[in-house]
């Protein structure tokens, strides 16, 4: 583990010396990929360096533990026992960095909600999710952008995506990819039963033209009049861009935009991603070979987290963690179920490399 962190270091004090030098610094190109290399590497270089400055405090201890003076002596195993648990747990923190990164943590995402099962309700609860996230966006200091609609009465949505804007984003929301389920009893349920409905969530990492190497004779563009919300500009004039990509049959609509253009930019954004996904699920299918796809159908069987507003009780499958606070997670206080997959996660890692 020491060498390959050695190895690490290295690698990270010439990624420091090659973004400063000239050539690299004219070419957006390399300069974007070496940066992007660097801040990969700092939480780890961070991490080793303070192991570093331990150790040798932990020389010096040991040292002061061997003078002739009791007093001495006595302050050395002190300092000598409190250096040797920061050791150990800094060394616990190296092995966390070093497991394999996702390369896409860093990005921002486009997030997908889709109504499942259930109709309206299914609908109007697309709408609870969509801000559960933006409110836990806004307690990140994350921006948060639509990119289309496709609105129901009262506030639900057949589908609505939207980009989320800050540093590690991804990192955090790739966890919410699944099916959510809720369960509640609906307002026009007159005999108060309790109807069960879903929504799908996708989160895509945000991916640059480099990235995604689209051949755009392979997709049809087709611009139409936007039926939804906007304005009668909206509606009147053809703004709406439709794209779709014969080779994947991916299909990416953007009409909240009153500009064609404007729609056009975001639709190729989320056909970039779409595409970038595809291709990272393959290479991981090739790879692990039982990969589940992070959206099923929508049915309710293929759940990851459930919603249960009578019991007030939010319940993920993924880790069997059921929390007592609908009202705060629907206001977005959503890292305690974030944490406790990625925590999941991370220990089934280190299990898997002993």
């Amino acid at each position: 583990m020491f060498e390959r962190l050695r190895d690490i270091l290295a690698r990270y004090e010439e990624l420091m010396r090659l973004l400063s030098d000239p050539d690299v610094v004219s070419d957006p190109k390399q300069l974007q990929e070496l940066s992007r290399e660097r801040s990969s590497l700092d939480d780890v270089v961070a991490v080793y360096r303070r192991y570093l400055e331990t150790e040798s405090a932990l020389e010096d201890a040991r040292a002061l533990a061997r003078e002739s003076d009791e007093e001495m002596r006595e302050l050395g195993r002190d300092e000598e026992s409190r250096l040797d648990a920061e050791r150990a747990a800094l060394e616990e923190q190296l092995k966390l960095a070093l497991l394999p990164k996702d390369p896409a943590d860093e990005r921002d995402v486009i997030v997908e909600i889709r109504a499942g099962t259930g109709g309206e309700e299914a609908a109007l609860f697309a709408g609870n999710l969509f801000h559960m996230y933006q409110r836990y966006a806004e307690r990140q200091h994350w921006q948060t952008e639509v990119l289309n609609t496709a609105e129901v009465g009262n506030g639900g949505y057949r589908e609505i995506v939207f980009e989320v804007h800050g540093k590690g984003a991804y990192s955090r929301l790739k966890f919410e990819s699944g099916v959510h389920r809720v369960q509640r009893v609906p307002e026009t349920e007159a005999q108060g039963r309790i109807h069960t409905s879903t929504a799908t969530v996708a989160v895509l990492p945000e991916v640059d033209e480099v990235d995604v190497d689209i051949n755009w004779n392979d997709v049809r563009i087709d611009i139409f009049h936007s039926g939804g919300a906007g304005g009668q500009n909206v509606n009147k004039v053809a703004t709406a861009v439709r794209m779709t990509h014969a080779p994947t049959g991916i299909v990416v609509q953007c009409q909240d935009e009153r500009s064609q253009g404007k729609n056009r930019a975001k639709a190729e954004a989320v056909l970039r991603a779409r595409i970038y996904e595809l291709e990272r699920a393959k290479a991981a299918a090739a790879q692990a070979g039982n990969r589940k796809a992070q959206v099923g159908t929508g049915e309710r069987s293929e759940k990851i987290r459930t919603y249960n507003f009578p019991q007030d009780r939010v319940t993920d499958h993924r880790v069997n963690l059921t929390l007592h606070s609908m009202p705060r997670i629907l206001d977005g206080e959503i890292d305690g179920l974030i944490d406790a997959v990625a925590v999941a996660e991370q220990a089934e890692a280190l299990a898997s490399v002993g």
